[in-house]
């Protein structure tokens, strides 16, 4: 138990400020806790947090804005409370949680003595004899000490000392300030309120407990849902274990039965191979042999003559003679070296080309991943919300040009670029209320890409710049990125980097997260430009580059080596002429909206034309930015100056 209550102190319990155990904690919105004086003395040593009158995150900078902000700042942090888990554990393992078997005092000498009385305000357990001595000193005389049982001791720990009038538990309810006092308190500073009441007296108590219970409840209940969740999700990851490890038997088994195709076919070239050199060295044998005869009767013959023209008789001459005439010495026959229907030579054709063909057309299998909650692009879209993206701090009227949406601490945050307020904007839902973030640029951003669970980049051309921002679901800055070129569209490609547009020259470059390009894609067809004002980006399921020009009304799909995978450029005169925002669904399809004829269409994974999915009667006009999250489809409204949200049923 001490090893878990020290463990938790360390790790749970502990400022990383002071570096203490938390005294008098707050949690801020980002659901960091500190102490409430180190917030406040970091708040002091931060310009920006006093001018916004925010209490400024000394971990991830984020700003917490105060309640009322007539306070000084010391008083900033009073009304910000602590989680409930880090109340919990201080209440549980915190100071406050001692060990009550024994007198704390004697402890701390190195005695053990068992206690037999509890001191609510020092909230220590004391022995006969420390308990006299605390009553005796002037200091502590004024305590309140009880004799110690388990009883008295949790209605001790509820009573809850005064922060201004430390002798005096607070005891009263002031329903006008909806503040809980002590007795001083109710006469200096509640004497014109009309009502207070005893705490624990109150109705509302009673009703304060009733609403715990039931949150108790909740909370238990949701805890049950969340553990059979989570109970399925083993069960389903236990599933997906044993299908991929089937499945990769499958695999190695069918690799291995084309292995052995392959090794037979081998067999079977090598055995005919086998057979034939066999006959063409037999023939090429016994040609060697007629030949090593033939030189050998050469030889005899040529020596016969030689012995002829040595001797002195004329008449062997003339009978050598005769011979040779005769045919019967045969020295113009060279029929043995005549080869008629023999193996001349034995020639492997190799096509490499043929071979690399079927190596790359041999189908061991495919794999299939089937999406849950994507969107059914066969069904009917239906408009489910609207939201306004102008805002009461803006200047001008709002023009949304690109977004996206991302699922940050339980919360959907739609992410906007305000072309017209040089801005970027999040807004979001949260315990019931709506909210917005709005980050002022300085310049008009437009493009913009998810980079992680809680982070955007967005092209701002003008500056010829790239920021990354972080999503908490407010804004906040992280980096800028400056870059060799405007650019427009962008979007994330695995493992980490990026694709953004150019349109001058027209291209779309490959970057890595410092804007160093490490590839530019320019792609032609028949000899021209396939680009001329790319917009808008988004990554294909397949991690490759779908591109919208508005200059060419081309869509375009390439690889991130820049390989055309296929081009859409609708020929007839009424097809849309200039696409905006793209998007892809989690079946590959791609959505594309064409701004001059208040249209989104449809195209299937290799650009094929499906359908109108969206038109003006659908409540489309002057559609840009595109995005799927979950089964909804967002849609910047350039003219209504909001965003669309449609749902497909």
């Amino acid at each position: 138990m001490m090893a878990t209550s020290q463990k938790l102190t360390e790790h749970f319990l502990t400022c990383t400020i002071c570096t203490e155990v938390f005294g008098n904690p707050c949690t801020l919105v980002c659901y960091h806790t500190f102490c409430r004086k180190c917030v406040i003395n970091y708040t002091k040593t931060r310009p920006e947090a006093l001018s916004a009158e925010s209490l400024m995150c000394p971990f991830c900078k984020t700003m917490t804005k105060v309640s009322d902000h007539e306070k000084p700042v010391e008083e900033w942090a009073d009304d910000i409370k602590p989680s409930f888990v880090i109340q919990g554990l201080l209440d549980s393992f915190g100071p406050g949680s001692k060990d009550t078997t024994n007198c704390q005092c004697c402890r701390e000498e190195g005695e053990t003595t068992p206690a037999t009385a509890w001191c609510s305000v020092c909230d220590d357990a004391l022995c006969h004899a420390c308990t006299r001595k605390h009553n005796s000193t002037p200091a502590t005389c004024h305590h309140d000490v009880t004799p110690f049982t388990v009883e008295a001791r949790g209605t001790s720990r509820r009573r809850v000392i005064c922060k201004e009038h430390k002798d005096e538990t607070i005891k009263f309810l002031c329903r006008d300030c909806k503040k809980a006092v002590c007795q001083i308190c109710c006469t200096l500073y509640h004497r014109k309120c009309d009502s207070v009441v005893v705490l624990e007296s109150d109705p509302e108590m009673l009703f304060m407990k009733e609403e715990l219970t039931n949150t108790k409840g909740n909370l238990n209940r949701r805890k049950a849902d969340m553990q059979a969740e989570v109970e399925k999700k083993k069960a389903q990851m236990n599933e997906e274990l044993a299908s991929y490890l089937q499945m990769e038997s499958e695999i190695k088994s069918t690799s291995i039965r084309a292995v052995e195709d392959i090794k037979l076919k081998e067999e079977t070239l090598l055995s005919k191979l086998k057979a034939m050199s066999d006959i063409h060295i037999s023939q090429l044998k016994a040609d060697i042999m007629s030949d090593e005869m033939s030189v050998q009767m050469y030889q005899q013959q040529a020596e016969l003559i030689d012995q002829t023209l040595q001797s002195e008789c004329d008449m062997d001459v003339y009978e050598m003679y005769q011979g040779c005439e005769t045919g019967d010495v045969d020295v113009a026959t060279d029929a043995g070296l005549k080869m008629k229907g023999r193996i001349a030579k034995i020639i492997l054709r190799q096509d490499m080309n043929k071979l690399s063909r079927a190596l790359d057309d041999l189908q061991l299998g495919d794999i299939d991943v089937l999406y849950e909650s994507v969107l059914d692009l066969k069904s009917t879209p239906v408009l489910q919300d609207t939201v306004k993206v102008r805002v009461p701090s803006d200047n001008d009227n709002a023009y949304p040009s690109d977004v996206t949406v991302l699922m940050v601490k339980g919360t959907d945050t739609m992410v906007v670029t305000d072309n017209n307020n040089k801005c970027v904007k999040s807004f979001y839902t949260r315990n019931k209320q709506q909210g917005h973030s709005k980050l002022s640029l300085g310049r008009k951003p437009w493009g913009i890409t998810r980079l992680k669970q809680n982070q955007v980049a967005v092209t701002v051309p003008e500056t010829w710049q790239i920021v990354t921002v972080e999503v908490n679901p407010d804004l906040m800055l992280l980096t800028t990125i400056t870059t060799n070129k405007q650019y427009w569209g962008i979007t994330s490609l695995p493992p980490s980097t990026l694709a953004a547009s150019s349109q001058s020259p027209p291209c779309v470059d490959v970057l890595d997260m410092s804007g160093q390009m490490v590839r530019s894609i320019s792609p032609l067809h028949y000899g021209n430009s396939i680009l001329r004002y790319p917009n808008f980006l988004c990554t294909s399921g397949t991690g490759n580059v779908l591109v919208s020009d508005s200059g060419t009304a081309c869509v375009l799909c390439v690889t991130p080596k820049g390989e055309v995978v296929f081009t859409y450029c609708p020929s007839d005169d009424t097809a849309p002429r200039v696409p905006r925002g793209i998007t892809c669904a989690g079946t590959g399809d791609i959505l594309v909206s064409y701004d001059s004829l208040d249209r989104v269409i449809h195209l299937t994974e290799s650009g094929q034309f499906v359908r109108n999915i969206l038109t003006s009667r659908d409540g489309v006009w002057y559609p840009y930015g595109l995005c799927i999250s979950d089964h909804l489809l967002y849609v910047c409204h350039a003219m209504t100056r909001e965003i669309r949200v449609f749902k497909f049923l």
